[in-house]
């Protein structure tokens, strides 16, 4: 399997690209993965050193532009052909690669997911998922967390098929059980979305639906599956971020299920929803993140998600 990896996106790029890198050919080294290193060969070059043991498991492609983290997505993706973003999108997009990451500009990374390889048929809306770490150990999937800021009921639907699905064949959930994150357990609580969404999702088969689940909830196992849009989603986990930062970072405090909420952890969030996978990294990604970014995307590649998300909205 060929995955793709920007090197030029995030705040050290390209260091801690490489570096990441480094860490999964030596941790993995029995992985059937060969990575398509995308960027700049000139800034690159001080740190090739460090996987030079490696230059078999490897291909350089040179990209000649960036694309900034501030730069128009839409007009960057467009007028930058030769960026090492849009030349990862065009390799996915013609089979060159199986997967594609990148801890670039966020909204360049979305507009060339739609674009370059599009949604799978019968999806209204690609969505972003996140594990959420649990007290027992273990972790929840939350969605959207970013991306649809606004949504209609039918998204949350589908983010709920997506989640559920991807909680299965990802994260090891059996009959992932899916709250609907709301102000009260009871039916009738919440906003019109959330109203409106609630009986849809009681009568949706082939997902194990419990109900609302409030904000308490998240960190237990009341649902595996957490189905909200994506300006709640996203005020929950950049809160969890902050707790973090503030006891871990700041504080000192050692403590094992705090471990759990550093994002390095993880590495990126998949893109759920469209024909190909695509792996966002946050900017601010080390090498663990990197390396636990190639590891996700070659477990959506072995587990052929992509296909049976495809089998699903067909029947739909």
């Amino acid at each position: 399997m060929k995955i793709g990896l920007d090197i030029m996106g995030g705040d050290f790029a390209p260091a801690e690209a490489i570096k990441g890198v480094q860490l999964f050919f030596e941790q993995m080294p029995d992985s059937p993965v060969h990575m398509l290193l995308i960027g700049d060969e000139s800034a690159a070059a001080p740190y090739l050193p460090l996987i030079e043991a490696y230059t078999h498991r490897y291909t350089f492609v040179q990209a000649n532009d960036v694309i900034g983290m501030d730069e128009h997505p839409t007009r960057a993706f467009k007028e930058k052909p030769g960026s090492s973003i849009a030349i990862g999108f065009g390799m996915l997009a013609k089979g060159l690669a199986d997967a594609f990451i990148s801890a670039g500009n966020t909204g360049a990374m979305l507009v060339g997911a739609m674009y370059s390889v599009k949604t799978i048929e019968g999806v209204l809306r690609p969505t972003i998922a996140t594990p959420v770490p649990r007290m027992d150990g273990k972790f929840n999937c939350m969605l959207d967390v970013g991306i649809n800021a606004d949504c209609k009921p039918e998204h949350l639907v589908q983010f709920a098929q997506l989640g559920s699905i991807y909680s299965q064949y990802i994260m090891g959930m059996p009959n992932p059980k899916v709250g609907l994150m709301n102000i009260g357990e009871e039916e009738g609580k919440g906003n019109i979305l959330a109203q409106a969404t609630y009986p849809l999702l009681k009568e949706l088969k082939g997902i194990n639906f419990i109900g609302n689940i409030e904000g308490r909830d998240v960190f237990y196992d009341k649902a595996e599956v957490i189905v909200c849009e994506g300006f709640v989603g996203n005020v929950i986990i950049k809160m969890a971020e902050s707790v973090y930062d503030i006891f871990k970072v700041q504080r000192g405090v050692e403590d094992e299920f705090l471990n759990t909420f550093n994002f390095e952890q993880y590495g990126g969030t998949p893109v759920l929803g469209i024909n190909k996978p695509v792996i966002i990294g946050h900017g601010i990604s080390h090498a663990v993140a990197f390396r636990n970014k190639i590891e996700l995307a070659g477990k959506f590649i072995s587990s052929d998600i992509i296909a049976t998300f495809k089998e699903k909205f067909k029947q739909l």
